[in-house]
């Protein structure tokens, strides 16, 4: 008898372990997928913010009659002068592009059975 329950607890600990181990696997699997859409969002980006500048750059040359040679300023149509207001949605995409990528690469981490196990009893308690 003590042979059965030897092996029933060897088939479950090995069903146990293949279980976690497919739950490392999914994790895994949408960790890449997410580290494979950062990427194609982050080159998105790239390409929407070089479209961005390069439309600002054409109306700001026509809009002050040539190049910068007076340097930049907050006010638009002064001869010579370009406003910078490009900088504004550089720095915001900048910043959603990086809370993302910490997101993505370092701020989403699997819940561990400690932490779990923590809460729980942080729970448990308090009530």
């Amino acid at each position: 008898m003590s042979t059965i329950i030897d092996d029933s607890r060897e088939l479950i600990d090995r069903k146990e372990l293949a279980d976690r181990e497919e739950v490392t696997r999914q994790q895994a699997i949408k960790q890449i997928e997410r580290k494979r859409h950062f990427r194609v969002e982050a080159m998105v980006s790239l390409i929407g913010m070089i479209l961005l500048v390069a439309i600002w750059a054409t109306t700001e040359y026509h809009n002050a009659g040539g190049w910068p040679t007076a340097g930049f300023s907050q006010s638009s149509g002064i001869h010579d002068v370009w406003n910078f207001w490009i900088i504004y949605p550089i720095i915001g995409w900048a910043l959603i592009l990086g809370g993302r990528g910490w997101y993505v690469h370092g701020g989403r981490k699997p819940i561990s059975e400690n932490e779990i196990k923590r809460e729980m009893e942080r729970q448990a308690g308090t009530h």
